[in-house]
């Protein structure tokens, strides 16, 4: 792996963190996987998603080419039943979700995004059948347009339904790290998640912007790839995914 450092130039600067704010990892500048099969691409130029895609939480639609998320969960305080009306169970908010079955351990994503109205929208990797995390959650990038946040969720929150199998959850040590940057919410920007080993790389438009090392993401059954929507329509196009290897 190379592990020649990115210009703190293309970051915001250290006098804009809180004197306590943790100290970010470095980002190398050059890719750590190097890309082999290609596994799935879309380019969604029809008028219905269609299979393989599966709506996880609404809602997603096709847009003039374009995959559009839209939020539609929020959060709603339980209601008491009336003469009129039954009695409602309270919602808990969630961002849209769209997911692929494409099982990979070590990969690269490519897509296009425009974040539009939507606060972020976020690239996952999930293993249904590992009961050591909510709902099998290993990792994920946020795309934000002040920052890119990058988690370990293996191991985190509510386990899995009774009935999933697995490993036990993660070890201590995992991290998340978010890095500042500046986004024009109505431009198009190329975004690249490189996934090897423990570790994750992100770039924007060519330009390095993340890394994180965590234990969770080192998780070798990565079967399911998701992406998320938060707020209203941010878009997507141009998706690829390959099989990959680290760079050594």
């Amino acid at each position: 792996m190379n592990l020649r450092l990115f210009s703190p130039i293309l970051l915001v600067a250290a006098s804009a963190f809180a004197a306590d704010a943790p100290k970010l990892p470095s980002i190398p500048t050059e890719p750590i996987a190097k890309k082999k099969e290609l596994l799935f691409s879309d380019d969604f130029n029809r008028t219905e998603l269609g299979k393989p895609w599966a709506i996880v939480v609404p809602t997603f639609s096709i847009e003039n080419g374009t995959l559009k998320g839209t939020q539609m969960r929020f959060d709603a305080p339980a209601v008491e039943a009336t003469a009129g009306a039954p009695a409602k169970p309270a919602v808990k908010g969630h961002q849209a979700v769209i997911g692929n079955d494409i099982p990979t351990k070590d990969s690269v994503i490519e897509f296009r995004f425009k974040l539009g109205g939507a606060q972020s929208v976020t690239a996952e990797y999930d293993d249904r059948k590992f009961n050591g995390s909510h709902y099998g959650h290993i990792c994920m990038a946020r795309i934000a347009a002040d920052k890119i946040t990058l988690v370990d969720q293996k191991g985190l929150a509510v386990a899995r339904p009774e009935g999933a199998t697995g490993e036990p959850p993660a070890p201590a040590g995992r991290k998340n790290a978010a890095f500042p940057i500046t986004l024009d919410p109505a431009t198009w920007h190329t975004f690249m998640l490189e996934t090897v080993n423990d570790t994750m790389r992100v770039t924007i438009d060519g330009k390095p912007v993340a890394f994180l090392q965590s234990p969770g993401i080192a998780h070798p059954t990565k079967s399911k790839v998701e992406f998320g929507c938060m707020g209203k329509d941010g878009f997507f196009d141009d998706l690829k995914i390959w099989n990959a290897e680290p760079v050594k």
